[in-house]
């Protein structure tokens, strides 16, 4: 049971309807997580936001899917790996692409690299060493990516942070966390 009460999309604020109605057309749902995110309008605004933005970005879907389902995983988040691998496959990634993303890893050297990158901005909350964003140049990746790359991370840390500390109910099916939740 969710720590936070979800918003029933059908008895809330004008405000809080109108986004809720737009993800509901975006997903043909409207998932528990944004329900739960919209007990604060301004967060619901700012989350539906930034997955906009970083939708027309210069990252593909494709991409911006296997980093959420690596950082997903390292944050022990259910509902994200869920999602995200959901989301993942319908932006055309196979389901082996899917499952090495989640350990952050991928056959295709530029992803991988990026992989890479995503969790050791995890891991190490943002400490970079000095060759760490020339090695994403050399993987092929330009200075608006790199910074994208950081952007879904970023994100991705707030959704998960959302559903792992309010207990969110799990709307998407279930994928198995690599790494033990701890």
């Amino acid at each position: 049971m969710s720590r936070i009460p979800l918003v029933d999309p059908a008895a809330t604020t004008p405000d809080r309807a109108a986004l809720l109605q737009q993800i509901h057309q975006a997903f043909g749902a409207t998932p528990a997580m944004f329900r739960t995110v919209a007990q604060s309008p301004a967060a619901l605004q700012m989350m539906w936001s930034a997955f906009g933005a970083l939708g027309g970005g210069t990252i593909p879907a494709k991409l911006g899917e296997q980093i959420a389902v690596a950082v997903a995983d390292r944050n022990a988040c259910e509902y994200c790996l869920a999602a995200h691998t959901a989301l993942g496959r319908k932006a055309g990634a196979s389901a082996a692409e899917m499952a090495a993303a989640q350990a952050g890893e991928s056959a295709d050297a530029k992803t991988n690299a990026a992989l890479r990158f995503a969790l050791k901005l995890v891991e190490q909350r943002g400490q970079l060493a000095d060759g760490d964003v020339p090695a994403l140049r050399a993987a092929g990746f330009g200075d608006p990516e790199i910074v994208e790359i950081l952007a879904h991370v970023a994100l991705n840390l707030f959704t998960n942070y959302v559903n792992v500390a309010f207990a969110v109910p799990v709307d998407f099916p279930a994928v198995a966390l690599r790494r033990a939740k701890g």
